[in-house]
């Protein structure tokens, strides 16, 4: 309006514009007001809006090249603990015997329980890399074990679950027997099922082995070194810690790490996993000593060195196909 009445000097009076200018300074308020009410009601919801719209395409966006970073530091912050834990125990400065140290007082059937543990154990790793050998050299095997279809990664879990809970439910007698049997076929079903990750070439898995026996090794003689009930408290805690990293295991087949939050999830699984299942070996190696020396020598049935095994089995595997992923680039070190 006013822009209109300067385009016309001479069509207007003093006293109009006066009035014009009174009119317009009237209706201000009148629009300030109506402005702080779309602001404090609707515009609200529409800020809101947008701020969930955001967090979503954030979550959605493609990870950036930070996006393993911080299960990266937890591993290696982990390996720092365990290396000081080494040379902590090594030299003798925890408080309470050590497994070491209560060897020498060990009697004779102990210390046979312990070495037929680790003789089944050594077993399980043989049997598993010669089972997954077989399957990659035949097609027709690779090719099952290779669907990814949910009836065959449902029958995968059945089957691995199962054959499990079949050989520890066997009671053991001393020989060769049903209880190891199963225990073989367990362990020859576990190497076809990670027999596709021949794929990745030889030479990182022989570093993967390389290293798998390092962590191992290196977490054996923590367990060892320390005071002979240190980690035996880690049970509840390792459980809890089992379900999230399951959770996240599956909440990957859903969320592929091609976004920030499947990269997210997929950091939890893979590193976090790594971190669980080396705590899982500390807690499995002490319970394995204390159970042989407090196993009654008379007990109905014998002590059973096929059960304790599959649980320290169990954790290098997970190790060993962790460490693979990551040396194969799925952990974010695939180089550029």
């Amino acid at each position: 309006m006013l822009s209109r009445l300067a385009c016309h000097r001479q069509l207007v009076s003093p006293t109009l514009l006066k009035t014009t200018l009174q009119t317009v300074a009237k209706r201000q308020p009148v629009f300030r007001q109506y402005a702080r009410d779309v602001k404090g009601g609707s515009g609200s919801n529409w800020t809101a809006r947008a701020e969930r719209t955001s967090l979503r395409e954030r979550a959605m966006a493609p990870p950036g090249p930070n996006a393993y970073a911080i299960g990266k530091g937890a591993v290696a912050g982990g390996a720092a603990l365990g290396l000081g834990a080494l040379c902590f125990y090594g030299l003798g400065l925890g408080s309470g015997t050590s497994t070491l140290e209560n060897s020498h007082l060990w009697p004779e059937f102990v210390k046979q329980r312990i070495q037929d543990t680790y003789l089944y154990f050594g077993g399980s790793l043989a049997i598993s890399a010669a089972s997954a050998m077989a399957v990659f050299r035949s097609p027709r095997m690779l090719s099952l074990v290779s669907r990814n279809g949910w009836m065959s990664i449902l029958g995968t879990f059945a089957l691995m679950i199962g054959s499990g809970m079949v050989a520890q439910s066997i009671p053991y007698s001393p020989g060769i027997g049903s209880k190891q049997v199963a225990w073989a076929v367990h362990s020859a079903i576990l190497g076809a099922v990670i027999a596709p990750m021949c794929f990745v070439g030889g030479a990182i898995l022989t570093r993967a082995a390389w290293y798998t026996a390092g962590v191992v090794g290196g977490l054996s003689t923590v367990a060892v070194c320390a005071p002979s009930d240190k980690f035996l408290y880690m049970g509840g805690p390792l459980a809890i810690g089992l379900g999230v990293v399951f959770a996240s295991s599956l909440a990957s087949m859903w969320l592929p790490p091609t976004t920030a939050l499947g990269a997210g999830i997929a950091s939890l699984s893979l590193y976090g996993g790594l971190l669980l299942f080396s705590g899982f070996l500390l807690y499995d190696t002490q319970k394995i000593v204390k159970r042989a020396e407090m196993y009654p020598l008379y007990a109905p049935r014998p002590f059973d060195p096929v059960n304790s095994a599959i649980s320290i089995y169990m954790d290098t595997l997970n190790i060993f196909i962790r460490i693979v992923t990551i040396l194969a680039g799925g952990g974010g070190n695939r180089r550029k």
